[in-house]
């Protein structure tokens, strides 16, 4: 059964880097680097301070005075980093899978581009598992359809380029994606569990505005 199910996972990983050309290449070397993203993460963030900037309100004292945004950025950043460390510093030595590229009976067979190769292992896939887990916890906390959609093509994007450049099975992939997945809901049941979130799902912040008139009096009068 296992050995049926690694079959199927590598003729799948073949069929999709068997197709390609050199535009394809250019691209996908593009949209699997990091650094390629580093916009897109700055939009993210950009987007959660714009919208949750004002103070937290909740139980919790010694959050209380702190903008709701820092809070979430901290613990998006705080499941992300789990996330790559649970893929890359944990479940890859431990499962021990070579990459498609170290294997020596694909060697010849597998397209490469720039001759890249990547590490020894590759299960899971911590590309998979990083986007997943900031793409699913801000889906998330900002429930609009359009940004849920868009984050989901940008997962998607960069689990093909993956298994396009040869260094991923469909398995590594999968794997990736649900401990990215579960990172993002123990992220969000953390933001319930500090009162940023309420059980219907929307982000409670606080609605006062302090100004220097709020804390000092209006030094004119009314008159």
């Amino acid at each position: 059964m296992l050995e049926q199910l690694l079959h199927i996972d590598t003729e799948i990983l073949l069929a999709i880097n068997g197709w390609h050309a050199p535009w394809a290449d250019t691209l996908m070397w593009i949209i699997s680097a990091k650094t390629t993203w580093i916009p897109l993460y700055l939009l993210l963030i950009g987007l959660l301070v714009w919208r949750y900037r004002k103070p937290t309100l909740t139980t919790v004292k010694w959050l209380e005075k702190v903008p709701v945004c820092v809070v979430m950025i901290v613990v998006i950043v705080s499941a992300v980093g789990a996330a790559d460390f649970i893929a890359s510093g944990i479940l890859k030595d431990l499962v021990a899978r070579p990459r498609p590229t170290r294997m020596p009976e694909l060697e010849g067979v597998l397209h490469l581009v720039n001759g890249y190769r990547s590490g020894q292992y590759g299960f899971v896939s911590s590309h998979a598992a990083n986007t997943m887990a900031c793409a699913l916890l801000f889906s998330l906390i900002w429930r609009k359809k359009i940004a849920t959609v868009g984050l989901m093509l940008w997962v998607a994007m960069n689990c093909y380029s993956r298994m396009y450049l040869g260094v991923h099975y469909p398995l590594d992939i999968i794997g990736g994606l649900l401990v990215g997945a579960l990172l993002a809901v123990v992220g969000y049941v953390l933001l319930r569990a500090l009162g940023v979130v309420s059980r219907g799902g929307d982000v409670v912040q606080s609605n006062c505005k302090v100004s220097v008139e709020n804390e000092v009096g209006n030094p004119i009068g009314d008159s």
